[in-house]
């Protein structure tokens, strides 16, 4: 076994392989860029490396300073975690080279994979299912239309090289194809350095369905049973789960032994996962190879009860598999939500920022959170947005549908957007909770998911109150420890009035809606009015928010986190951002002022979609964002002429800066009348 390994990655697969190299007693090394110098992942490896700038090609991509950072540290192996050189055979080969373990497979086997229409002509010939489509090498875009024709719409356009939903689209017509094309080869250019793409039927309500396999030096092959990964928007998975609901016996055999012979017919060695489009019928097809370890292989460990990074370790160093096919068992459920900085009101657009306030639910036997970040960190934009992984477990799907939606009520987020409320709506929606499952459903049930006005109850008004209260309260006695009379009266914020009853006054705001509290102070408690109701209040806080309230002898637990003029509150498993109204203040709304476009948030423009002059409707697509590793296409807010572009294809922009000045068009009035 090996004494100290190299960890090329960051964030929280980083995290996860420390953990279980400290469990046995293995060294590590981490390497990190600039902008992750204080990151979580570096203060718990043993060691760490600075590899360059906070660009992932400067640093967590460039090959000789990761083996230069090795070889320096002595580091036997290095495992690569997921995404960046994971799945690279120019850094296995360098390894290899440099006399340095690969944990992970063979490059002949990334190799193979890699390319996923080299894969679909392999696994025709092993005899595994395969998708009908072209995998061929011939891509100029008529020639590529033309097979598109003769498919049939719909289908999917892919990334030979591709991977984590990045160089994919959809196209339902063929007048859309040539687009989505182009658009999906820039895309894979800039995830994978490689345009090549292949054409697939794509399959009406198909469910996503992955085999985890494993394999060894010694010959040995096994599966350790499947995901369900059907739950995906813009083709990343959102929520996974373990063992595939309404899976038969043997329809798991069936694919578990198509995911057996996938691999033996690569020679593979280690963790890597087979996956499959299955149809509504029974039917699968072979959809590609991931050569690696999968963000979602928690749930699998959930049921089977084994660490497949200690079965990566040990594999690498030679040994032979923990256990044979016959000895894997499989026990209860188990789900995965990630959760991401990022704004599912906004397309999901992805947010970046400081964590002011993390909280996650109580890890134990049913609940693990897997993550890279703590309280106090940033969210960057040169990284994905993942915060971290929620996994729990139970002995069947129901009671773990319920421990995911009171671990996601427990788990709070404050400074930057995040998608925890809309995981909630999704784990209790309908169609996923009665396992109704596609690759589609989260825009099958958009109406359920995107609710498109909200209600807030006026108990959470009343909380953003009593938070306030309770916050004078102790500031006052603070300030009271540190005078000559620390019990006097007059630094006691009680409310107490010669000869008057004391009452304050609260305005809050969400949007346009305006609330005001007012609040009449009594000897045990609170009278508060909201709404021209009265109802009796009382509540005592800790020093992180929380307030044990009692409302109208309703108690609950709720917690409020001050930033700014903003307070985050979360009651009764959700959370609602209102503002604490200043009338000195009037921050700007919307996202255009004064005829200029801003920017939804920091990124590289990588296209311009229009022309300076031109005319423009409603909805035109002007240019596109590149942020997060995604693409996002800009349009015209309301029609009008495209006067400027303020930034090239290549500039950086920031978040709110002004992208494009668009001089609306104004009917006259005689037009109006007309």
């Amino acid at each position: 076994m090996f004494n100290k390994i190299l960890i090329a990655n960051r964030g929280e697969i980083a995290c996860r392989i420390i953990k279980t190299a400290r469990r046995m007693g293995i060294r590590t090394v981490a390497v990190y860029s600039e902008a992750d110098t204080r990151a979580r992942h570096v203060r718990m490896a043993d060691e760490a490396v600075l590899i360059g700038p906070a660009s992932a090609r400067e640093s967590y991509l460039v090959i000789e300073r990761i083996i230069d950072a090795a070889k320096h540290t002595g580091a036997q192996a290095i495992h690569p975690g997921y995404g960046f050189l994971s799945e690279n055979v120019a850094f296995c080969e360098a390894c290899d080279a440099a006399g340095l373990v690969f944990i992970g497979p063979p490059a002949h086997a990334i190799r193979s994979m890699g390319s996923k229409s080299h894969a679909k002509q392999l696994m025709g010939d092993a005899g595994v299912p395969l998708t009908p489509g072209y995998h061929g090498e011939n891509q100029a875009p008529a020639f590529l239309h033309q097979q598109a024709e003769q498919i049939g719409y719909p289908v999917l356009i892919k990334a030979a090289a591709g991977g984590g939903g990045k160089g994919m689209r959809l196209v339902e017509q063929s007048g859309q194809f040539l687009d989505a094309l182009a658009s999906c080869k820039r895309e894979a250019v800039s995830s994978f350095g490689d345009d090549h793409v292949l054409v697939e039927k794509y399959i009406t309500r198909p469910r996503h369905i992955e085999i985890q396999i494993f394999g060894d030096t010694h010959g040995n092959v096994v599966y350790l049973f499947e995901r369900d990964c059907s739950v995906q928007r813009r083709h990343q998975k959102v929520l996974e789960e373990a063992p595939a609901p309404g899976m038969t016996p043997e329809r798991r055999a069936a694919m578990g032994q198509a995911a057996v012979d996938a691999a033996r017919a690569v020679g593979y060695v280690g963790a890597g996962t087979v996956e499959f489009i299955a149809n509504q019928d029974g039917s699968f097809y072979f959809m590609e190879m991931n050569t690696r370890l999968q963000v979602e292989h928690p749930v699998t460990e959930m049921i089977t009860g084994q660490d497949l990074v200690e079965w990566q370790l040990r594999v690498a160093s030679g040994e032979p598999l923990p256990l044979a096919q016959e000895q894997i068992v499989m026990n209860g459920h188990a789900l995965e939500a990630r959760i991401y900085a990022e704004d599912p009101d906004r397309g999901f657009l992805p947010s970046t920022g400081r964590l002011v306030h993390l909280e996650p639910p109580a890890e134990n036997l049913h609940i693990r959170v897997d993550t890279g970040v703590e309280e106090g960190d940033e969210i960057s934009p040169h990284y994905d947005p993942m915060i971290a992984k929620l996994i729990v477990w139970d002995s069947d799907r129901d009671r773990a549908l319920a421990r995911m939606l009171q671990a996601l009520a427990d788990y709070q987020v404050v400074g930057v957007s995040n998608n925890i409320d809309f995981l909630t709506r999704l784990t209790a929606c309908p169609a996923f909770s009665g396992a109704d499952l596609d690759t589609g459903l989260i825009e099958r049930e958009h109406d359920f998911l995107f609710r498109k006005s909200e209600h807030i109850p006026d108990d959470v008004w009343m909380v953003a109150a009593l938070a306030q209260l309770t916050t004078d309260t102790e500031q006052a006695q603070r300030r009271a420890a540190h005078t000559e009379e620390p019990s006097s009266p007059w630094y006691v914020s009680d409310g107490w009035r010669l000869n008057l009853q004391a009452e304050r006054e609260f305005r809050f705001m969400r949007g346009s809606l305006e609330r005001v509290v007012r609040v009449a102070y009594q000897e045990d408690g609170f009278l508060m009015d909201i709404n021209g109701q009265c109802v009796q209040v009382r509540a005592q806080g800790d020093d992180r928010g929380r307030l044990q309230v009692d409302i109208d002898g309703r108690r609950r637990e709720a917690s409020v986190i001050a930033v700014g003029h903003k307070r985050h509150v979360f009651l009764d498993g959700q959370a609602w951002v209102l503002d604490h109204a200043d009338p000195l203040e009037h921050a700007a709304q919307g996202s255009v002022a004064e005829g200029g476009l801003l920017a939804p948030m920091p990124g590289k423009v990588i296209a311009l979609l229009a022309t300076e002059g031109a005319q423009v409707e409603e909805g035109a697509p002007l240019l596109v964002l590149e942020a997060m590793k995604m693409e996002h296409t800009i349009t015209a807010p309301f029609a009008g002429t495209l006067t400027s572009f303020r930034y090239a294809v290549g500039d950086q922009v920031e978040d709110g800066a002004e992208m494009v000045e668009l001089e609306r068009h104004v009917q006259s009035e005689a037009a109006t009348n007309a």
